[in-house]
């Protein structure tokens, strides 16, 4: 049977390609103990692929908890993640950017080795659950031949990078920032400069100040495009914020940079972060807390500092032809439309469409229940954007799809397409349009069920939307299983995340509210933690808050004003009414969770996955040197001693370049630079020097660095890899002493 591997190989990019044999290989490598818990789990996580709940092979079923029976023993892909237990994949959708094909593709993915449903999470991303890893290099395959990558994902790593899903079409917009954000995504991409975060690390490109597309203030980097008085492109550009538990507003870091400096500054940035960002303490470790620590002027006098030392790089600026070339190209002329008879299109029309600044064409928004589209509603959405618009497809950050460059006068065919494959539902933007993260269904942090809650207030609410005054319905709700605000729950007119509170010795669910954010101005305004609900009132609050906020508003005062105006003091009587919860004998529905039979309670709480552990570049160096060796032993037994012998000598370059770096980062790749700064740094210093060999294991790179009339023999090739195995031990001994001179200094 022909492997994905080779079916593909004319379509993916050879790069891809490898990246995706090395991934392989490291399975390989880790099913044979030869790659330590945290390093594969951190390895794993930079290719997207992520730990799901109930992966440490327990469940509680609401009675006790229950041991599930997975066939690998004892192996595992993280500390406390069997191999066999289903998991998550992470698939980086820069700016939301799909097309049919990929479409395709996706769903045809999430039906062969998923649960046949994709996810749009708030990052743009998509998400497939319950995979098995042993299936991820394949699925892996199959993406990269429509151009789409997992890797860093996930991990201490370059998140997605996001953008407004209006981009290009927005009639509010300085100008399109889709070629900038694609610019800094391939720039930021495995770059050495961003292998070694403490924290992950999200980026995003806004078209204007005043909406909250882009939502640049809860981002560690955020660009907001600018003109400056001479017309020249640039960016306002915003560090340091974040969401999770303590959110913090991104601090203004120039009002103007000029669009050629964007990606040396990301990369000076990220070196800062790299060098002085907190690796020890996991809670302190995102971008955010350094800003805040340092002041915003003392780390932006460090950024320059940096910049100023960079080395040039081509890439910087190689990407401005593009910019002036990019544009999206409609597929058929745009007609414009008059008012309808026809009032569920008006409806759906007046929530889900965006008139572009390109006369004639709208933006259509395709709202996802939940955030999900089933496999079979991913294919047929990709016929619809083929025959409507030519393929132009965004996922967006509340977790919906938009097709953009629809000819107006074709949305009443369109929407009455999208209806018929369950997609064609109003509201998006609204009240009944609750975003969610995945929380107790898959999360390994979840408490509560984040979905379920989701769900019931969006089913609640749309069957009264029409009863709705159009203040409510304007509110948007998000909601997240925890605090660490997946949901983005800080940025909503009603935010709640999940916590749990024990009555007479049992678990109760319950909901915190957050109150009141101000989404404008890129979300510049967090909202006000309130106080806790118990889950089962949740929807009964929200229909007494929106109630009391028609009848108490002054004038046309907003719902964030109205919120800020009440305080925690005014809001207190409306908490009270809604928080008592009586005892189970009374009612036992307090004691479950939204749309989960169980008992409530919170056993099934792993360790989460969302940053993995900190692993040193160095690590990941002599991690690959031993992949590189790994090959090299399957191209002997494959009897390519030419390559064998390359592949080896490869390996211990790659070793030799881990310890060099940890004295000069920037070190050139080439092996004659390489073999240069090892002899000088490490061998000659005396630091590679083995107590018992001496300088033995060094003479065989030297050696055969210095053979350049190789010949490629079967012996030669089996002895140079098992010189080569030797080198990269003594690397490992070397990296210890390395790390044991900082404690002797001290302790001196």
């Amino acid at each position: 049977m022909t492997s994905w591997k080779e079916r593909l190989a004319e379509r993916t990019d050879p790069e891809l390609t490898r990246e995706i044999d090395a991934y392989q290989q490291q399975l390989e490598l880790r099913k044979q103990g030869k790659i330590e818990d945290n390093l594969f789990q951190e390895t794993r996580l930079r290719r997207g692929v992520y730990g799901q709940r109930y992966d440490n092979g327990q469940r509680h079923d609401g009675i006790a908890q229950r041991t599930l029976g997975f066939p690998c023993g004892d192996l595992r892909k993280g500390p406390e993640t069997l191999w066999d237990a289903p998991g998550m994949m992470r698939i980086k959708i820069p700016f939301g950017e799909l097309s049919p094909e990929r479409l395709e593709v996706l769903s045809d993915l999430a039906e062969e080795y998923s649960d046949a449903v994709c996810h749009v999470t708030t990052r743009q991303d998509i998400q497939l659950h319950y995979v098995h890893i042993e299936d991820t290099p394949d699925l892996m395959r199959r993406l990269a031949a429509v151009g789409i990558t997992s890797r860093e994902a996930c991990g201490n790593s370059v998140r997605n990078i996001t953008a407004c899903h209006k981009a290009g079409c927005c009639r509010g917009e300085t100008f399109d920032v889709t070629p900038y954000a694609r610019a800094a995504m391939r720039f930021l991409l495995g770059h050495q400069d961003t292998q070694d975060f403490g924290r992950k690390f999200k980026v995003t490109f806004s078209g204007c100040a005043g909406d909250a597309c882009g939502l640049t203030s809860l981002h560690d980097l955020g660009y907001i495009a600018k003109l400056d008085e001479q017309g020249r492109r640039g960016f306002a550009v915003y560090v340091g914020g974040g969401l999770g538990p303590v959110p913090y507003q991104a601090k203004l870091f120039d009002e103007f940079v000029p669009e050629e400096q964007i990606l040396p500054l990301a990369q000076a940035i990220s070196r800062v972060f790299a060098r002085y960002g907190e690796k020890k303490n996991r809670g302190r470790a995102r971008m955010k807390f350094l800003v805040h620590k340092w002041g915003i002027e003392d780390f932006r006098a460090e950024v320059i500092k940096e910049l100023e030392q960079l080395p040039e790089d081509p890439a910087w600026t190689a990407f401005l032809e593009e910019v002036a070339a990019y544009g999206e190209q409609p597929a058929k002329p745009g007609e414009a439309l008059g008012p309808t008879d026809d009032a569920l299109f008006e409806a759906w029309r007046a929530s889900n469409t965006y008139r572009q600044r390109q006369s004639g064409y709208a933006i259509a928004m395709a709202t996802l229940p939940l955030g999900d589209f089933t496999s079979q509603q991913g294919r047929q959405l990709a016929d619809i954007a083929r025959r409507y618009n030519g393929g132009h497809i965004r996922g967006t950050v509340d977790q919906n799809i938009v097709l953009r460059w629809v000819s107006e006068a074709d949305l009443p065919a369109l929407h009455a397409d999208l209806q018929a494959i369950g997609l064609g539902q109003a509201g998006a933007g609204t009240i009944t349009d609750v975003t969610s993260c995945p929380g107790t269904d898959t999360c390994k942090l979840g408490i509560a069920s984040s979905r379920g809650l989701a769900a019931e207030l969006s089913e609640r609410l749309a069957a009264k939307s029409e009863q709705l005054d159009p203040k409510v319905r304007e509110l948007q709700i998000k909601v997240s299983g925890c605090f660490n605000s997946c949901g983005q729950h800080h940025i909503a007119d009603l935010g709640f995340y999940g916590v749990s509170r024990k009555m007479e010795g049992t678990t109760v669910p319950h909901f915190r509210a957050v109150l009141g954010a101000r989404r404008e101005n890129n979300a510049h305004e967090y909202g006000q933690t309130i106080g806790a609900i118990p889950s089962r009132r949740v929807p009964e609050f929200v229909d007494r808050l929106t109630s009391l906020y028609l009848e108490q508003r002054e004038g046309e005062e907003r719902f964030p004003d109205y919120i800020k105006r009440l305080g925690k003091k005014g809001l207190k009587p409306v908490l009270e009414e809604f928080s008592k919860v009586p005892p189970k004998a009374l009612d036992r529905s307090y004691y479950t969770d939204w749309r989960d039979a169980r008992e409530f309670n919170i056993s099934d709480i792993g360790t989460g996955e969302c940053a993995g552990a900190v692993i040193s570049r160095i690590d990941f160096d002599l991690q690959e040197a031993e992949r590189l060796h790994f090959e090299g032993q399957i191209a002997l037994e494959e009897h390519d001693y030419r390559k064998a012998d390359e592949t080896a000598y490869a390996a211990m370059l790659e070793a030799a370049k881990a310890l060099v770096r940890t004295q000069k980062p920037d070190v050139a790749t080439d092996a004659d630079t390489l073999v240069s700064e090892f002899r000088t740094r490490l061998y000659d210093s005396g630091l590679f020097q083995d107590r018992f060999a001496g300088g033995k294991f060094a003479q065989y790179l030297f050696r055969r660095h210095e053979d350049r009339d190789r010949a490629y023999r079967e012996d030669d090739a089996r002895h140079l890899l098992e010189e080569t195995q030797l080198f990269i031990e003594a690397a490992y001994a070397c990296q210890a002493r390395l790390d044991e001179q900082p404690q002797r200094a001290t302790g001196a």
